[in-house]
């Protein structure tokens, strides 16, 4: 490897932690800048980025690509769906319900085996269950098999836990502070990417036809372009992502004790934050809306538009990569302002004006119209996620970015699916504009509930401490022999790698090793 400069860092125990480090094999420490070779009698570590790191970013989107892409594939045609299959649209609905049904109950064993085993082991079992499953609904096209196809879907939402929690640990793992929201937001960008490709290929694909046989035709050719990309995904994954960089991306991810894996601590921890609580819940009601929304748009379409088919699908394209800017846009803006709790509300205002744009648009039979609305509607639901993923990581620091992400989700997947089923409801029952005017009204509550979050930047708190050099407060750190902390923060004076291909740079993880483990603090 051509030798970088590099800086280094000497470690000061947090106050409260124990020296040895508890039980968690490391000790918790803050990163102090040591001036040349200086020792302060601690262990210093350097640190470094890697290019490779926009690799693994580049695989995981991919592979996030390929699960969300078969979200809504059967909703985006479900006229067409309902006809071939014989059955009601409402059972088309579960087609994408089950993505939020089997989230919650499966989210904190997935974050616990991915925690223990490590980040690249639990995206080859994500991939492995979505070419399963995706396979399994190769076999079922025949009109007597909605079960089966059913259960090939149902395969590929259980691969769903090891997917949507992963952007922040990611981020964390490969990225420095300066650019880890943006990072963040890259890897949500992976997911909506899949929706955006699945609302383009699968009318392309699938045609409404009147004869079944060729119904069947364009079904068969839909699932198995799917497996097969499914396959290359789970190949590359095996082939070529890596678990963590040879080096931290930064001193405070080198600062980092390991995490002790566990379902339900973690889980206890986080609900007695009062402010991610709040958060949550309107992380909660965002992602609902949007995901209600997403599924029943081709439904909502064809009220207005007879034959609406394409344009349905190409208005779903249009608020998916709203999405897709709003999602990078955010966290741009959050890596150089860190104004947490103001860009949630202003999403919050931004996505409450476009939805009420939405609802009176779509009745006009203007096509530029419906579509600016939905573009608006898109960039402000759709870019909240990587803020909420970023936000939740600063209220609850040192808590690990897999577990945080992964509760904040299951509290979004049960709300989605009460949207979902109410949203179909009320569209049948009063129409389109009560419905959307009910999705707006949500808005206005998430507003509410995000006004009232106490903006406890902990990340921000222990960087101030970490370049202070001062020991970090009792409030921000977690250690202990049941609940060993992990410390992040947010100073990033790393060099980039020039020599990323170097044999001496490979890989070597160990079976459980989450995270970079300080040495034991000497005092």
């Amino acid at each position: 490897m051509t030798a970088a400069a590099t800086t280094k860092y000497s470690y000061v125990p947090v106050a409260g932690a124990p020296a040895d480090g508890g039980e968690s094999g490391g000790c918790l420490c803050a990163p102090v800048a040591v001036a040349g070779d200086g020792d302060c009698g601690a262990a210093a570590l350097p640190s470094r980025l890697y290019r490779r790191r926009w690799l693994m970013l580049a695989i995981f989107v991919l592979y996030s690509l390929c699960n969300a892409c078969q979200w809504i594939q059967y909703s985006i045609v479900s006229n067409v769906v309902e006809r071939y299959y014989g059955v009601s649209s409402y059972a088309v609905d579960w087609t994408s319900i089950v993505y939020m049904i089997t989230y919650c109950p499966l989210v904190l064993p997935a974050t616990a085996f991915m925690d223990y085993m490590g980040l690249k082991k639990g995206m080859l079992v994500g991939a492995a269950l979505t070419a399963l499953g995706s396979w399994i609904k190769c076999a079922s096209v025949e009109p007597t098999r909605f079960a089966l196809t059913l259960a090939g879907q149902t395969v590929v939402a259980v691969a769903q836990v090891f997917v949507l929690g992963v952007p922040p640990q990611l981020a964390s793992a490969w990225f420095g502070s300066e650019e880890v929201a943006t990072a963040c937001s890259l890897g949500v960008f992976g997911n909506m990417l899949g929706i955006a490709s699945s609302f383009v290929v699968t009318p392309l694909l699938v045609r409404n036809h009147e004869h079944p046989d060729d119904v069947e035709r364009d079904l068969a050719r839909l699932f198995y372009i799917t497996a097969a990309f499914a396959t290359i995904i789970f190949l590359l994954i095996a082939s070529l992502f890596q678990e963590r960089p040879p080096l931290p991306p930064s001193p405070e991810a080198a600062a980092r004790a390991p995490v002790r894996p566990g379902c339900l601590a973690p889980l206890r921890r986080l609900l007695r934050l009062p402010a991610f609580c709040l958060l949550m819940a309107a992380c909660a009601i965002n992602v609902a809306a949007f995901s209600a929304l997403s599924t029943l748009l081709n439904q909502l379409v064809l009220v207005h538009y007879k034959d609406g088919e394409e344009f349905a699908g190409r208005l779903g394209l249009v608020l998916i990569v709203g999405s897709m800017v709003g999602s990078v846009a955010s966290g741009i803006v959050l890596d150089r302002t860190h104004k947490f709790k103001e860009t949630t509300l202003a999403l919050f205002a931004l996505a409450l004006l476009a939805m009420v744009g939405f609802t009176f648009a779509l009745p006009t039979g203007s096509q530029a119209l419906v579509y600016a609305a939905v573009a608006a509607v898109g960039c402000f639901m759709g870019g909240y996620m990587p803020v909420g993923f970023e936000f939740a990581s600063e209220l609850t620091f040192p808590e690990s970015e897999n577990s945080t992400a992964g509760v904040l989700m299951a509290g979004s997947q049960v709300l989605a699916v009460g949207f979902t089923v109410g949203y179909a409801w009320l569209l049948k029952a009063t129409g389109d504009v009560w419905a959307n005017l009910a999705l707006s009204a949500s808005l206005v509550v998430g507003a509410a509930l995000s006004a009232l979050i106490r903006p406890d930047l902990r990340r921000q708190a222990a960087r101030a401490s970490a370049l202070r050099g001062s020991p970090l407060p009792r409030a921000h750190a977690h250690v202990g022999p049941d609940d060993p902390g992990r410390l992040r923060s947010n100073a990033s004076d790393s060099t980039e790698d020039t020599d990323v291909d170097s044999s001496d740079d490979k890989l070597s993880s160990p079976p459980y090793s989450p995270a970079f483990a300080p040495p034991p603090y000497a005092p």
